[in-house]
């Protein structure tokens, strides 16, 4: 499966609002978890089997707690059996086909 997420902790933002230290966090867990992983600008993907990819989404949320007493997790997966490496696959499926539309 793949997920898309993006948490954020409330309650205790610095002056600018910024965040960025606990999504540091949190990304840090997704990368030392050792599953394919990509981040963006506003979301973090994972891809993995339904338990370790919410393993990971758990230890993740409870590193962006520490940093204040709220955390919104928001949430996309793709849930497709037998399917694996998505998470590049379907990228490239869709460079394809733009080239193939030029």
């Amino acid at each position: 499966m793949l997920v898309a997420f993006s948490l954020a902790p409330s309650g205790r933002e610095g002056p600018e609002g910024s965040i960025h230290d606990a999504v540091a966090a949190a990304v840090r867990v997704v990368r030392e978890s050792g599953l394919p992983n990509r981040t963006s600008s506003m979301f973090t993907e994972i891809e993995g089997e339904w338990d370790e990819v919410f393993d990971v989404i758990r230890r993740a949320t409870e590193v962006v707690a520490e940093y204040g007493p709220r955390v919104s997790l928001v949430l996309k997966a793709d849930i497709r059996a037998g399917r694996v490496g998505e998470i590049d696959a379907k990228v490239e499926r869709l460079e394809a086909a733009i080239k193939r539309s030029e």
